[in-house]
């Protein structure tokens, strides 16, 4: 018999006394992540309890016994740490930020983080890998910085899936379900205590969704949870897995981010002027905008688009158009096809702004085309993915050339505090002072890394080896047990791995480009180099596959089938179930950081920007961050950026190239030791490291970037186009339909420069045009020369526009423009005219089909 429809439901919260309420205040707020003194603070209530909840205060607080409670209220010092924590608390909450000293700006800015996945914390499982701790470390120094921001996201049942591996190292996948009522989260409620419920068509359902609160210090997140008996039952699944199931749980998901995450907001009261869609999933968002204020404000959708563009933010992180989401037309049809309606398109209308290509009807639906369509500041995430990307999408501009597309680039970050060892924290305080805490992009305070005694500095890395070595043999005594090892193997495993020697890190998602085994592909010349009797190597690994992809699963059990070859027992091992508690580990505790991706196909990464924070050197083929990063002096670069049509051949050669770095280059300098055992060369290649890498590659440099490139720009824009009843978005929008009808008179009917011979370095060359414009005012037009040298290829490269103004009338809509271009180079030149029109208040306008090149 089914009772679950007959039981009456209640919920039980901790309870602790007034005087360790505190408690309950610090836990829900995830400062204390970031917080050693908060971290410290939960290990005293009860040690094993904290490892027993895999680090949850919340779960931990609500299981204490009455007799440790009365034991922490008579621990005196205990009571003082805690009255210590909470007025950190209490002082970060109310201190002065950057955004309020440094920017000073207006206070009713909000932006709202739309992602799919949020890593904050292993506590709060609801993450797979890179974008959702990126997500996570965004909030993190959004707080830190008190940029006025907050995140919207899923909250999900099962989250993603806890790993093992099985005898054969075959990956394995479990699904535990999150018990939310004991996570650091909490619904949002009326005033009357009933949750608040937010609902949407999905389909031919209305589908709803409970709000939940998360507090990320200053900034607060909210997630959506659709497991309610109200829904269908396909409908409570919408938010069981994170990126579970087919292309049709996929929409569903991405709409209620979108289109029920803003709903969401608004029936708290929120209305972000900027909404910042961080990857493509939360591009439905953008429509709903324009749904609201169609609505609302009685605008068109041409009108409603001008204003969602300039309130919008669009971040791509994938460098391969098969890893963005597209949807059949069917799909979208089943899903949306009441939004059409709704937003006055009809159905090829709507579906061409999820096409490259707006006419042809048999292209997918992709919601990164759709996030570009309907965004008005979009960025890579990183100076390579901004130009990978800009060859991916330049169908979406195809009357610009390529180096002037309008997508940019913001490199990745990571948040400091949450991936600094406490120990490399403690002695960056000692010689740093504090200050690096409020400002870690600062870089002369990072220069006084070089002021640090060198023995201090390896101390302290090597105290954080000696911890993830520790971990590492806890962690596979847990494996064999699993798997029914001997007592004889499970003792054995206390002698894995050496916590004095050199020790090599790989560890992320175990997809194929990224090549996990690409150290293994000559075991007998990784035999000697890990097996060298004066100077040994080690290596860790760890990372999960999607649990579809079995090409990754397969790369997952090599490694472990050649960890548990004899010669290599003590000197590899990969450490299951990889979440941040183990990264964490990792990046504090390794030597060197191995990244091997298939060059251009890393967006960014950023596990090694977290090893840089602690003393480790990164190892990485010149993709994603490291072009930035890479000094020459400060890790070491695999091979020089080249990309090869032959993958085999790719691989052969790079593995070889690592071989040979670790044989001649790195294993020696780590060895090389003084009287006194200190590697001075190795510390100098530290010290670089530190130096040059942690003032750049911080969120809180990234988000700073974000405010002043991004948000305050966004903001400024969606305030103009909404002043005095949106009159800017519909001048626009009318203005723009003006142009479509008006711009096929427009043409260049002559170009005049004086050009002949060879040209001295340094001239100004004089180049005009003859240029009908038809019905178009002239101060509607925007004119321009773009020049600049030329390749092998007869392409424009690092072009420059200079303007063209007019000057006389030679015909009845014939205007002659002039203007000058600079020589400041030598070499092959070329220039081209550009007409465009030009709004009198926002300037030249692109769109497509209204722009002439000469």
């Amino acid at each position: 018999m089914d009772l679950s429809k007959k039981l009456h439901r209640f919920t039980v919260v901790p309870s602790l006394p007034q005087e360790l309420s505190g408690l309950h205040t610090i836990a829900y707020n995830l400062w204390w992540t970031w917080e050693p003194q908060a971290i410290e603070l939960f290990r005293r209530v009860d040690l094993d309890l904290w490892k027993e909840t895999h680090h949850n205060p919340v779960k931990m607080l609500g299981s204490l016994q009455q007799s440790r409670i009365e034991e922490l209220l008579a621990d005196d010092g205990f009571m003082a740490h805690l009255r210590r924590v909470e007025e950190m608390l209490r002082e970060y909450m109310e201190g002065k930020t950057w955004y309020e000293k440094a920017r000073k700006a207006d206070s009713s800015l909000c932006v709202a983080y739309f992602s799919m996945e949020f890593g904050l914390h292993e506590s709060i499982p609801i993450y797979s890998g890179g974008l959702g701790v990126l997500s996570g470390d965004h909030l993190k120094s959004a707080s830190d910085l008190g940029i006025p921001l907050l995140g919207v996201g899923l909250l999900y049942r099962h989250g993603y899936f806890r790993q093992y591996l099985n005898i054969e190292g075959w990956q394995q996948e479990i699904y535990p379900e999150n018990d939310f009522y004991n996570m650091p989260l909490r619904l949002e409620r009326d005033s009357d205590g009933t949750p608040r419920i937010v609902s949407l068509e999905i389909g031919t359902h209305n589908v709803k969704a409970r709000i939940w609160r998360v507090q990320v210090g200053r900034v607060p997140l909210y997630l959506l949870d659709t497991s309610l008996e109200e829904n269908a039952w396909e409908d409570r699944k919408i938010t069981s897995q994170l990126y579970g199931g087919n292309q049709e749980m996929r929409i569903k998901q991405e709409l209620l981010l979108g289109i029920g995450g803003l709903r969401a907001l608004k029936m708290l009261g929120i209305e972000p002027e900027v909404c910042h869609m961080n990857e493509g999933h939360a591009a439905f968002l953008a429509l709903e905008r324009i749904r609201v204020q169609m609505k609302e404000e009685n605008l068109s959708f041409s009108a409603a688009r001008e204003l969602t563009i300039a309130g919008t933010v669009f971040t791509t992180h994938t460098p391969v158009e098969a890893g963005i989401d597209h949807f059949e037309a069917d799909l979208v049809d089943a899903h949306l096809g009441h939004y059409y309606q709704q937003l006055g398109l009809s159905r090829d209308e709507f579906l061409s702004l999820g096409r490259q290509n707006p006419k042809n009807q048999y292209e997918t639906f992709c919601m990164a085309v759709l996030a570009l369509r309907l965004a008005g500041h979009y960025n890579g995430v990183s100076k390579l993915h901004g130009q990978v990307s800009r060859k991916m999408w330049k169908n979406i501009w195809p009357d610009l050339p390529e180096e002037q597309l309008p997508l940019t680039s913001i490199t990745n970050g990571v948040h400091t505090r949450t991936w600094l060892s406490e120990e490399m924290a403690s002695l960056l305080i000692r010689y740093f002072g504090t200050r690096w805490l409020d400002d870690p992009s600062d870089y002369d305070i990072w220069k006084k890394i070089h002021a640090v005694p060198d023995a201090e500095l390896w101390r302290t890395h090597e105290r954080c080896r000696e911890r993830l070595v520790t971990f590492a043999r806890k962690r596979l005594k847990e494996h064999l047990r699993h798997v029914g090892s001997t007592s004889k193997e499970i003792v054995t495993a206390d002698e894995t791995l050496d916590p004095e020697i050199l020790t090599i890190g790989f560890a992320r998602r175990f997809a194929t480009y990224k090549r996990g085994t690409l150290l293994l592909r000559d075991l007998d010349r990784l035999d000697r180099i890990l097996n060298n009797p004066t100077r040994p190597v080690q290596i860790v690994f760890a990372g999960k596959a999607h649990p579809a992809d079995f090409e990754g699963k397969e790369l997952i059990r090599q490694i472990q089938q050649v960890a548990l070859q004899e010669r290599f027992r003590h000197r590899i091992v990969f450490i299951e179930d990889y979440d941040l508690a183990v990264a964490r580990r990792m990046v504090q505790g390794v030597d060197v950081w191995l990244n091997t991706p298939r060059r251009p196909l890393e967006a960014s990464g950023t596990s090694g920007m977290k090893v840089a924070f602690n003393g480790g050197l990164n190892m990485s083929v010149l993709d994603g961050w490291w072009p930035e990063g890479y000094r020459g002096n400060n890790g070491w670069a695999i091979g020089k950026g080249e990309v090869y049509g032959d993958i085999e051949y790719q691989n052969e050669i790079e593995s070889r190239a690592i071989y040979d770095l670790l044989e001649k280059e790195v294993v020696p300098l780590f060895y090389d030791r003084g009287t006194n055992g200190i590697p001075r060369g190795w510390l100098a290649c530290m010290k670089a490291s530190i130096e040059t890498l942690c003032p750049v590659f911080s969120t809180e440099r990234m988000l700073q970037e974000y405010t002043d490139r991004f948000y305050l720009s966004a903001f400024e824009q969606w305030i103009k186009f909404s002043e005095n009843k949106q009159a800017l978005a519909r001048d626009i929008a009318l203005w723009k339909e003006k142009m479509r009808r008006l711009w096929h008179k427009v043409r260049v009917e002559g170009i005049e420069a004086s050009t002949a011979g060879e040209i001295p370095v340094r001239t100004r060359v004089q180049v005009q045009a003859r240029i009908g414009v038809g019905e178009i005012p002239l101060d509607e037009l925007s004119v321009k020369v773009y020049f600049g040298n030329l390749n092998a290829q007869d392409t424009i490269i690092d072009g420059e526009f200079a303007p063209l103004h007019p000057v006389e009338q030679v015909g009845t809509d014939l205007h002659r423009f002039s203007g000058e271009i600079e020589c400041r180079s030598c070499g092959r030149q070329a220039f081209v005219i550009q007409v465009m029109p030009k709004h009198p208040q926002i300037g030249a306008v692109y769109e497509q089909g209204l722009i002439l090149w000469v």
